[in-house]
């Protein structure tokens, strides 16, 4: 079964059309024995539709080859999304929402993450776009994709601050959001993920001017809840390492890739908290009001 918050009942019907197919599947790939269900939680990247459609055939995928039910559970913004983890409602993500200070202390443990390079804060306009410095941005509205956004809004907002830009921030609730508003010309700027940023011009078609670019980050963590029991983190987490070494799973990865045309094939590797250092670097220099 999949958790969707919708925004109205015609995106919802929209989505029940286009999934009521492959429902029953997911339900079968459960293990019949199982008696729990853990809710799987990753940041909202991109829209509803997209994300779900990412995530929901590699979520089938992990239940079946680790015996472990998950569950696919998405709110409306990725401050939804992760206002479950908060609230214990989930026990699996993917996210880089977990590393601050008070965070930390809920005792998750990164397992994996994509096998993709790292990541960067960035400030972009469209490429015709007369802004050609941060400095130009003063006075202007500036779009984010949420206020958890720690690579695409705390760390390009951070840099603001620094240099005592003035801007209105406005929150989105996902990239494609942002960046939709930023070419109806409702924005001058967006904070952004520079993975995020490649995608949607390989989607789209539009074309960004970078005015500034952090230091890089490793790409979002999976991540699980000190509330697994220690054998079945284990399961999901080789379901998810081992996936592009299988047929099935390669397939479903690939597809995953040109859904939204990723610059690497999708593939899942080990990771630890020792990856996370440089999230932690910023926490541990960031203005008050973004730790």
């Amino acid at each position: 079964m999949t958790t969707l918050i919708f925004a109205s009942r015609a995106r919802a019907l929209l989505w029940i059309a286009c999934t009521c197919a492959v429902l029953p599947a997911a339900r079968a790939a459960a293990p019949q024995e199982a008696v729990h269900t853990y809710n799987f939680s990753p940041v909202n990247q991109w829209n509803l539709q997209v994300s779900a459609s990412y995530w929901n055939p590699i979520i089938r995928y992990v239940s079946a080859r680790s015996g472990v039910h998950l569950n696919l559970k998405l709110g409306r913004t990725s401050a939804d999304t992760t206002s479950y983890v908060l609230t214990r409602e989930v026990d699996f993500a993917f996210s880089n929402h977990l590393f601050s200070p008070d965070r930390v202390k809920m005792g998750w443990t990164v397992f994996g993450r994509r096998n993709a390079p790292p990541v960067a804060g960035q400030l972009v306009v469209p490429v015709d776009s007369p802004i050609r410095d941060i400095r130009d941005l003063a006075g202007s509205v500036v779009a984010f994709p949420g206020p958890e956004a720690l690579v695409a809004y705390k760390v390009p907002y951070a840099q603001l601050l620094r240099k005592h830009i003035t801007v209105t921030p406005i929150f989105t609730g996902n990239h494609d959001a942002a960046f939709t508003q930023l070419f109806a010309g409702k924005v001058k700027a967006v904070g952004a993920n520079s993975q995020l940023v490649a995608n949607w011009s390989a989607r789209e078609g539009n074309a960004f001017r970078v005015l500034w670019t952090s230091v890089p980050f490793n790409d979002l963590a999976l991540m699980a809840s000190p509330r697994v029991p220690a054998d079945e983190v284990r399961a999901v987490a080789r379901a998810f390492l081992t996936m592009h070494q299988d047929p099935e799973g390669r397939k479903i990865l690939a597809a995953a890739s040109e859904l939204v045309h990723a610059t690497t094939p999708i593939s899942f590797v080990a990771a630890s908290d020792a990856d996370y250092a440089s999230y932690r670097a910023f926490y541990a220099d960031a203005p008050a009001n973004l730790r």
